[in-house]
Formats: structure tokens, C-alpha cells, sequence
């Protein structure tokens, strides 16, 4: 007869559980992984999937009960190190929609809306276009395996452990989100600049000529000169996006080893 004891019962658990908390902390922060397109089964079956594959290579868990409140406290800190390691990711993504915003409203285009299934609010068009891009591109860069290769790293820098990581992780994460800013109004400065050219133009001409209607004139050419530099920028993206992953996971691996 095969008899399991409860410490033996709370070691497998320990074994599977705890991981599997960050693991699916990052798979419901991180881009691509938390899109709203993505079934909740499916997430839950995928990170079941790494918790079995990464559960014997990772160290050996604490002998800590899963239903203590020791063990709950420590299930609150891999929930908390997992959805820090997601938005430490989301940066690089927050940096595109900001130059969405940005770019929209330089060329007029800010009230032109459209629903975003994955953030359920209003997304205006050129953000959602600049969206859907940056995911084709991460993909095609093999982000989403980087992602999860991070995520094995982070078992050996931050083991499951009782021992609490250091707070100095919490001001790298918001020092990264400063980021977001910096590289957004970069991503569209080229854009910017060839609008702020035109309305400075315009204004010129509306000095010269005040009987032309500035507003039925200036609207098309703000309009059709930001797509003809967003169309001729398309050639480039894709090396101005690799950049910004780097800097994604580059933010992502200081996080660790400041938690560490």
C-alpha cells in the first residue's frame, strides 16, 4: 500500500504551486501573453505546461506548507515578483502607445477612435495600427521565447524562497516607466517634426492669403503628410523596435537583480 505523508504531500505542492503563481502572474501582465484575444483556458493550460517543464530543473523548494500563512505570504510574493516582471515587459509596448497618441494627435486624427478588446477602452487608430505592428514584430523577434527564457532565469536569481525580495526592485520598476515617455516622444519625433513644419507653413500662408480657409485646407495636408511620413518610416520600424525591446528586457533584467 502506497502511503503519502503530509510533509511528503506539502513538498509536491510546494514543488509545483509556487512557481506556477509566477508563472501566471507573468503570462496575465505581460504583452502578447495577457491579450485580451487569448482564452483564460488556454493561459491557464500554457502555464501549467512551463510549471511542469521548468519544475525539475528549478532548486529546491522551501519545506513550506502551501496552506500556512507562511506559505500564503510567499504565494503573494511570486504573485507580485510575476506581475512586476509583466509591466517591466509592458514598458516597451506603453512607449508605442504613447507615440500613437502623440502621432494622432499631430495630424488631427485624435478623435478617430477604436475599441481596443485588449485594454477595453476607446484606442485611437494610429495606436492601434502602431499596436498591432509592434506584436508582429516582437513575435517575428522571438520576444515571446526571450520572455520565458527570462522567466527560467528568474527562478535561479529569485528562488522561491521565504525570505522577502529587497523593495529596491519597486523604484528600478518605476525608474523603467520613465522610460516609456522618453522613448515615445522619440518614436515620434520624426513625425512631429515634419507636422509642426506644415502648421508652421500654414500659418505663414494664412498671414499671406487671409482669405483662405485654413481649416478646410490645413486639415488634408496634415493629414495626408502624416501618412506619407508614417508610410515612408515603415522601412525603419522595425530596427527602432528591436531597440526598444532591448530596452524592455534590458529593464527586466535589472528589476531581477535588484529584487536579488
Amino acid at each position: 500500500m502506497i502511503s503519502v505523508s503530509s510533509a511528503q504531500l506539502d513538498a509536491w505542492l510546494g514543488l509545483f504551486m509556487f512557481p506556477l503563481t509566477r508563472i501566471l502572474a507573468l503570462l496575465a501582465t505581460a504583452p502578447i501573453f495577457s491579450n485580451a484575444a487569448l482564452p483564460m483556458n488556454i493561459r491557464l493550460v500554457v502555464g501549467l505546461a512551463i510549471a511542469f517543464a521548468l519544475s525539475t530543473a528549478l532548486p529546491a523548494p522551501p519545506s513550506i506548507s502551501a496552506g500556512s500563512w507562511l506559505g500564503l505570504a510567499v504565494i503573494g510574493e511570486q504573485l507580485l515578483i510575476g506581475a512586476m516582471m509583466g509591466f517591466a515587459l509592458r514598458i516597451a509596448f506603453a512607449a508605442l502607445d504613447v507615440a500613437g497618441e502623440l502621432i494622432g494627435l499631430q495630424m488631427g486624427l485624435s478623435f478617430a477612435t477604436f475599441f481596443d478588446p485588449g485594454s477595453g477602452s476607446e484606442t485611437p487608430v494610429i495606436s492601434e495600427f502602431l499596436g498591432l505592428l509592434t506584436a508582429l514584430i516582437f513575435l517575428a523577434m522571438n520576444g515571446h521565447l526571450l520572455t520565458l527564457t527570462l522567466l527560467a532565469e528568474s527562478f535561479t536569481l529569485l528562488p522561491v524562497s521565504a525570505t522577502p525580495f529587497h523593495a529596491v526592485a519597486l523604484s528600478s520598476l518605476l525608474t523603467a516607466a520613465a522610460m516609456m515617455f522618453s522613448l515615445g516622444v522619440m518614436l515620434a519625433l520624426p513625425l512631429i517634426t515634419a507636422l509642426l513644419v506644415t502648421n508652421i507653413s500654414l500659418g505663414v500662408l494664412a498671414r499671406v492669403a487671409p482669405a483662405l480657409n485654413l481649416f478646410a485646407v490645413g486639415f488634408p495636408v496634415t493629414l495626408a503628410l502624416g501618412f506619407i511620413v508614417l508610410l515612408l518610416s515603415l522601412p525603419y520600424i522595425g530596427a527602432a523596435l528591436e531597440a526598444v525591446f532591448t530596452r524592455g528586457f534590458t529593464a527586466l533584467e535589472m528589476l531581477l537583480h535588484a529584487a536579488a
